[in-house]
């Protein structure tokens, strides 16, 4: 199993991306996908239509979101979304643990084009 990490300048106030993170009509206008959201702990979330499934370990307004991804794997894989403010814009630091080797490529992908890149378009726009 591998880790991600890496930074995003998000051109919005990380409250502002707090909710595009959590908000399912958000979620949908930026990355033009169905999405189960909520930042209530255990909650069961879907994204792309449920093409990622995992469930919510916790959140912090506008500061950090943690998340467990359903992988077949014994360790759970997990995502931390953390928000950092910047003079105009949001530093988004991405942490993602324990990616099933075979995956990895495919995981780090989706990540830097449809997810974080559609989310960064969306507010260049």
């Amino acid at each position: 199993m591998k880790d991600y990490k890496n930074y995003y300048v998000v051109k919005a106030t990380p409250e502002e991306v707090f909710l595009a993170l959590t908000i399912p009509l958000t979620i949908h206008l930026w990355s033009g996908e169905e999405a189960k959201m909520s930042t209530e702990q255990g909650f069961e979330f879907s994204l792309f239509g449920g093409d990622i499934v995992g469930i919510i370990l916790g959140a912090e307004k506008d500061k950090k979101i943690m998340q467990q991804w359903f992988f077949d794997q014994e360790e759970p894989s997990v995502v931390e979304l953390m928000l950092h403010t910047k003079k105009n814009h949001t530093s988004l630091e991405l942490r993602h643990s324990n990616i099933p080797d075979g995956e990895y490529d495919e995981v780090v992908n989706w990540w830097n084009t449809m997810f974080m890149g559609r989310l960064m378009e969306f507010y260049d726009e």
